[in-house]
C-alpha cells in the first residue's frame, strides 16, 4: 500500500532555550474516528518504576484531548485494568500479528468494543542529556554571595507513535517527533536559566501531529 509523507521542521525560542523540532508521519491507510470512538496511548517499551515515560504518556493523553481536533481518550490505566492481563508489559502484543491473534481472544473485542477504543497508539523513545559545557560558581561573603559564570546542556527528545486501527487490526502508520533543546544559565550574581523544555515541547508536537493524523480521511 502507498505511503504518504508529511515532514514537518520548525525552529522555536522559548524563554531563551533553543529547540529544533522535526515532525514526520507515514501514512499506511486512511483513518478517522466516527462518534463514540476513543485511542488509547501506550507504551511500547515500559519499564516499571520509569516516572518520565509515565509523565510522557500523561502528557500525551492530556495534549490529544486539546484543540479543535482534539480526540476521545481513554486513560492508559483504565485500558489496561479492564484488559487484564491481555496488556501488561509482558504480554502486550509486539505487532499486528499479535494483535489479531489477542483480538480472537474470548471477551477482548467485547471490552474493546464497551470502551469504544479504535485505535491503540504505542510511544517509544525517550528524552536523554546528550552534552553539556561551561563552568558556574557560587560563593558568599560578609558583604554577600553570588554566582558567576556560563553553563549550558542539551537534551534530545526523540519518539515514535505507531497507530494500530483495532476495527481491521491493521497498523495505520507511524508519527515520529525529534526535538533537540539547549539550555543556558548564564550567571552575574544571579543565575537567569533560560530552558529549552524539550520534552514538553515534544509532547505537544507529537499530540498535534496525532490529532490531525487520527481524525483525517485522507485516502491512501
Amino acid at each position: 500500500m502507498p505511503l504518504s509523507k508529511v515532514v514537518v521542521v520548525a525552529l522555536t525560542f522559548a524563554l531563551g532555550g533553543c529547540v529544533t523540532a522535526s515532525v514526520e508521519n507515514d501514512r499506511a491507510e486512511t483513518t478517522g474516528l466516527l462518534a463514540g470512538e476513543s485511542v488509547v496511548v501506550m507504551a511500547k517499551s515500559y519499564h516499571q518504576g520509569n516516572e518520565t515515560e509515565a509523565d510522557y504518556i500523561k502528557c500525551v493523553e492530556k495534549a490529544l484531548t486539546r484543540g479543535s481536533s482534539s480526540l476521545n481518550v481513554i486513560p492508559n490505566q483504565q485500558f489496561i485494568d479492564n484488559l487484564f492481563p491481555w496488556f501488561e508489559p509482558r504480554t502486550a502484543p509486539a505487532d499486528t500479528k499479535g494483535l489479531v491473534a489477542l483480538m480472537g481472544r474470548p471477551g477482548v473485542p467485547a471490552a474493546v468494543k464497551s470502551m469504544g477504543v479504535r485505535y491503540i497508539i504505542w510511544l517509544d523513545g525517550g528524552t536523554e542529556r546528550v552534552s553539556q559545557g561551561g563552568s558556574l560558581s557560587c560563593a558568599a561573603g560578609p558583604g554577600g554571595g553570588g554566582c558567576f559564570g556560563f553553563a549550558w546542556w542539551q537534551d534530545d527528545a526523540d519518539y515514535e507513535a505507531s497507530i494500530w486501527d483495532l476495527s481491521d487490526s491493521e497498523s495505520a502508520g507511524t508519527v515520529t517527533a525529534d526535538y533537540s533543546g539547549t539550555s543556558f544559565l548564564p550567571a552575574l550574581v544571579v543565575p537567569i536559566p533560560l530552558i529549552a523544555r524539550t520534552q514538553a515541547k515534544a509532547c505537544n508536537g507529537l499530540a498535534k501531529q496525532l490529532r490531525s493524523f487520527i481524525s483525517s480521511t485522507e485516502a491512501t
